[in-house]
């Protein structure tokens, strides 16, 4: 799911079916049902779901507020109805009684009435104090809608004889007919002052929608416009305007005065089935075949989501307590920078011309430093955006880069096996430290500066002297495995490292021996990490899918954290020490107590409001020092900030704020050549950056492997011609020279995904 915050309006999007969505009437809920039969329940003020109801044992077809929004009843093909409560997720009643499948249900204006209308081919209206069935409408054959007067002491349906009916509830008698139809009715709705009714006609070739009066059954008023079956209308709350949407995958906005279209807003890739105004009025709601729910401005008939997002996968994120100040970076080569207590995004970094792995801020955090695939290092002014140097020198992509503690250096690792230090006032390169056989994954200097530790893809690490540039240390001792992380201790006399035979040590940095192994973990440890006051190690597996706290003096494990049940990516102490956070695949975050080792709050799948908010190593940081509270970038190329709360015995982790997840990006796609793409399609596409032009830029999109992936999933996918260089008129020089050019562009994709590899 998609949200955006800030005064910007959200864009949800599921991985499955979204089939109805509605809001609380005083607009501080939002619900949303999907085809997987859960009710989806969020807060408005920001976009964080609270609940996810289940119960159903089959379809879910309709759900409904109450008036007081703290009830949502739900209608199934189970032949019941659910009645839930909004405040704890609790279901109330069950509503048995219907003889066939209930395809919708609707709350009276007073909220003791629901009314129910199921395939058994009855209303029922049900008393919501005691749960039981007040009356049953007659047969009356096939009900297509069905909707209360505002008042509540009617409710009107449209049936299969091309006629709406009216009846009281009070007596279950019908007390209007409304004929002159000429087509089945689909969709039905009253005005807010209850004098006018809405309803649509199933015809072809018009597609219309027809204003009736309600006390004299006259139809006042047609609305044509619709080029395809609508699906769904609502009047807004003052009864001025009407909304409609249907297969055209277009939203209308109707003056109910004049008939005028005042909007038609083109944004869904499929059908649009159902419309809704806000309780103000102000917002459109519509969700769409295409799985999406878009929010739309009533003044303007714009749909607005955040643009100053990573469009993919977000690689690292950085926190600068001076600034209050989050910077992030992804696969799209820019870095953004969010303000840290409102979440508003404040500035986009852009220059890199391939993938940005890593960020840096300098101690007094007013620079950036930031490595990118491109092979280059650039420092980045943070008050104005600048760059002030683009470091050049690696001969292969750049997957790490550090400041020192001092201010006055950086320090970048590259696959072209070398560090290099850079003097951050002049830019130019101090040192080229080689001694390294294979790709060069991480670089860290020392608390004191003096000292720069790396290690590399074949596991081994290696200290140097920042003054010299020699290797004063190489870490061997670990069983012929790969180290997989390693990390300073605070006061800089020691370093742990992780490794693949499923031990931790520790080793002196002045003589590099080791002088504690911790052993325990049943499989290869993964990540290390120190305790702030250096007295205690946590050490993750992603295999064995535990945690262990070590005491860094005696060499026992103190505690043993199980519960994660996926491949464990990132752990961090909190900045007092007093929690650990973990996180693991599929959005799986748990924090500990590390003085209990109990696991105090978890935050699963359904807490994250979306899916694959998956973290990387480097995409978690606790913020300020005298706050327990941290931010998390994921490869669904969101950035959140999550406060832990702490009341008596209980402790809880709110989400402060989010940016929304990153959207497939069609810039350099090319739409010419693509099959399967409707007109419409194709002049959505184009309006968001894509182009008409030669195959070449879809070519170069596919040099890139993130590019290519969502370039061709996002087009359905495209002829094997589109993506291949056509050879077969070329003379032998220029085919020569272009298989030069293949094998290298294979060797860069290899190191792409060996990169990413290591990421995940």
């Amino acid at each position: 799911m998609t949200s955006g915050q800030f005064g910007e309006l959200p864009f949800l999007k599921y991985d499955v079916e979204v089939r109805l969505c509605i809001y609380s009437p005083d607009g501080s809920s939002f619900a949303v049902l999907l085809s997987d039969n859960t009710i989806n329940v969020y807060t408005t003020s920001n976009w964080e779901r609270t609940w996810i109801l289940r119960g159903h044992s089959e379809d879910v077809t309709g759900i409904a507020y109450s008036p007081n929004g703290d009830r949502i009843v739900s209608a199934s093909h189970d032949y019941t109805l659910r009645v839930w409560d909004v405040s704890t997720g609790d279901c109330l009643f069950i509503l048995i009684g219907h003889l066939g499948e209930v395809y919708s249900v609707a709350y009276s204006p007073q909220g003791n009435v629901v009314a129910s209308k199921s395939a058994d081919w009855t209303i029922r209206l049900w008393d919501m104090v005691t749960g039981d069935c007040r009356s049953i409408v007659s047969r009356c054959g096939y009900i297509s809608d069905m909707a209360f007067s505002p008042k509540g002491d009617n409710i009107a349906f449209g049936s299969g004889d091309h006629r709406v009916r009216i009846w009281d509830v009070a007596s279950g008698e019908c007390q209007n007919i409304l004929i002159g139809h000429d087509e089945a009715i689909s969709t039905i709705a009253y005005s807010a002052q209850g004098d006018l009714l809405i309803a649509y006609l199933q015809g072809w070739p018009e597609y219309t929608l027809e204003l009736w009066d309600v006390e004299t059954g006259v139809c006042v008023r047609r609305l044509p416009g619709h080029e395809n079956g609508i699906r769904s209308v609502a009047y807004s709350p003052r009864g001025d305007q009407i909304i409609s949407g249907g297969s055209d995958r277009v939203v209308r906005l109707w003056d109910v005065d004049t008939g005028e279209s005042r909007h038609t807003m083109i944004g869904h890739t499929k059908d649009v089935k159902i419309v809704m105004f806000s309780p103000k009025g102000d917002h459109i709601a519509s969700v769409g075949e295409d799985n999406t729910v878009r929010l739309w401005n009533v003044g303007s008939g714009t749909s607005r989501k955040l643009s100053n997002h990573h469009s993919s996968n977000a690689l690292s994120i950085v926190y600068s307590p001076i600034r209050s100040q989050i910077a992030s970076c992804g696969m799209e080569q820019t870095i953004q920078l969010w303000d840290a207590v409102t979440g508003v995004h404040s500035r986009t970094l852009t220059g890199h011309s391939d993938l940005v792995y890593n960020i840096s801020y300098s101690p007094h955090e007013d620079r950036l430093a930031s490595c990118s695939a491109d092979k280059t290092v650039r420092l980045w002014d943070v008050e104005s955006g600048a760059c002030l140097f683009i470091l050049s020198g690696h001969t292969d992509l750049v997957f790490d880069v550090a400041f020192s503690p001092l201010g006055n250096q950086v320090a970048s690792a590259s696959f072209d096996r070398t560090v290099r230090l850079w003097d951050i006032e002049s830019g130019e390169c101090q040192h080229v430290l080689q001694g390294h056989s294979e790709f060069v994954w991480v670089v860290t200097f020392s608390p004191q500066g003096s000292q720069v530790a790396s290690w590399d893809e074949d596991g081994t690490a290696r200290l140097w002297d920042v003054e010299t540039g020699s290797c004063k240390h190489t870490l061997t001792g670990h069983f012929e495995e790969k180290i997989k992380w390693i990390e300073y201790s605070p006061d800089g006399n020691q370093i742990a490292s992780a490794c693949e035979d499923a031990t931790v040590r520790l080793w002196d940095v002045k003589t590099g021996m080791c002088s504690h192994i911790f052993i325990g973990h049943q499989k290869g440890v993964t990540r290390v990490v120190y305790a702030p006051r250096g007295d205690q190690v946590a050490s993750a597996s992603r295999n064995d899918k535990t945690i262990r706290l070590w005491d860094v003096e005696s060499g026992e494990c103190r505690h043993t954290l199980v519960g994660h049940t996926k491949d464990i990516h990132a752990i961090r102490y909190s900045p007092s020490g007093k929690f650990i956070a973990s996180w693991s695949d599929e959005g799986e975050g748990w924090l500990w107590d590390v003085a209990t080792g109990d696991c105090r709050w978890t935050l699963n799948y359904d807490d994250l409001s979306a899916s694959n908010h998956n973290l990387v190593s480097r995409n978690f940081a606790w913020m300020s020092p005298d706050a327990e509270s941290f931010v998390t970038g994921g490869l669904d190329g969101s950035v959140r900030v999550w406060d832990v709360v702490e009341e008596g015995d209980q402790c809880r982790v709110r989400m402060r704020w989010r940016t929304p997840n990153g959207q497939l990006g069609v810039e350099d796609a090319c739409v010419q050549d693509v099959k399967g793409l409707s007109h419409l399609d194709k002049r959505l596409l184009k309006q968001r950056g894509a182009t008409d032009g030669p195959n070449y830029r879809l070519r170069e999109a596919s040099k890139k492997v993130m590019s290519m992936a969502s370039v061709v999933s996002r087009f359905k996918s495209s002829s094997s011609g589109a993506t291949e260089l056509d050879s077969s008129s070329t003379s032998p020089a220029v085919s020569s020279r272009s298989a030069q050019e293949n094998k290298a562009n294979r060797r860069r994709i290899q190191r792409h995904l060996k990169a990413r590899r290591y990421i995940l």
